[in-house]
């Protein structure tokens, strides 16, 4: 099985502008990635309890001065600057939105990058930006349940209507449909109820920053569950976001790192876990370029 590649855009940091995102989108597909991704935040509260789940100590890096732009907005904005990019979120906060308007977005996305979308979903952790939003973060495992349902019936019937615990809709007519259907829905999570959700509106696992056998062991429980349901586990896509590291800065396994030699033995590791998709999310000095040279040695020398 050969892996297919992906890496993370520039949408937050310092240097947040249409020229930098442009060329960024542009030179990941000149390079043969086949995907481009970005990450979900709207606003940084002043005090955050909430633990971040994939450090040790639950602590967020980003600054709250950190720019950070839309995360629909920016793949918008690239499905219009590229032709081949699939556009994946990693992942999209449901509970952070309204889903007929979210449904609209990405229908509209889908359409206008003629069928390149990749509908990565989560639960998010941060419950002070929900609150902040105006979004209820009770139950909010059941509502994304409800919301992937919602989205199913406006993406594919004719005149879709819901009635769901937190959800109602009467007929509506909604219009254009994605050009994909179904549209690929990849689920991130660590509990079994994020597995249960992946094997019952998904059709891939996102995994984030974790070492290869817990990722493995997640999957296998994600495709157990799918069994379950009848549906067909071996066609669901294991996907993994990881730092590109050359410096060997970040943990070794959360990240490909180190030498040429170093990083062909860390993708023979990949796929043997049985990862389909490997998302980059580099690490490098020299801010924006910095980040895209080391994108490009690894595609050209390694990938």
């Amino acid at each position: 099985m050969s892996l297919s590649w992906g890496a993370h855009l520039p949408h937050l940091g310092r240097q947040v502008d249409a020229p930098t995102l442009k060329h960024y989108a542009q030179q990941l597909e000149l390079l043969g990635c086949e995907s481009a991704w970005v990450s979900d935040h709207v606003c940084w509260p002043a005090q955050i309890e909430s633990k971040y789940p994939y450090t040790d100590d639950g602590s967020f890096a980003p600054a709250p001065d950190l720019g950070w732009l839309d995360p629909i907005g920016t793949q918008l904005f690239v499905a219009g600057v590229t032709d081949k990019l699939r556009l994946g979120f990693s992942v999209l906060i449901l509970p952070y939105r309204q889903p007929v308007v979210t449904a609209k977005q990405l229908a509209t996305l889908d359409v206008l990058s003629a069928g390149r979308l990749i509908l990565g979903v989560g639960i998010g952790w941060m419950a002070e930006e929900a609150e902040i939003l105006g979004m209820p973060w009770d139950q909010r495992g059941k509502r994304a349940d409800e919301q992937l349902e919602l989205f199913d019936k406006l993406f594919t019937q004719a005149q879709p209507q819901f009635d769901g615990e937190f959800y109602s809709i009467p007929k509506v007519g909604f219009e254009p449909k994605p050009v994909q259907s179904p549209v690929p829905v990849w689920v991130g999570g660590s509990s079994q109820a994020a597995f249960k959700r992946a094997a019952r509106f998904g059709n891939g696992f996102h995994a984030a920053f974790q070492p290869l056998d817990e990722v493995a062991a997640e999957f296998a429980q994600v495709q157990a569950y799918a069994r379950d349901l009848g549906r067909d586990a071996d066609a669901f896509t294991l996907s993994l976001r990881v730092f590109l590291d050359p410096q060997g800065v970040m943990e070794p396994a959360k990240a490909i790192a180190g030498s040429k030699q170093a990083m062909q033995d860390k993708v023979g590791e990949l796929t043997e876990a049985g990862i389909a998709h490997v998302l980059l999310d580099p690490v490098a000095r020299g801010g924006v370029s910095g980040r895209l040279d080391a994108i490009a040695d690894f595609m050209e020398n390694v990938a």
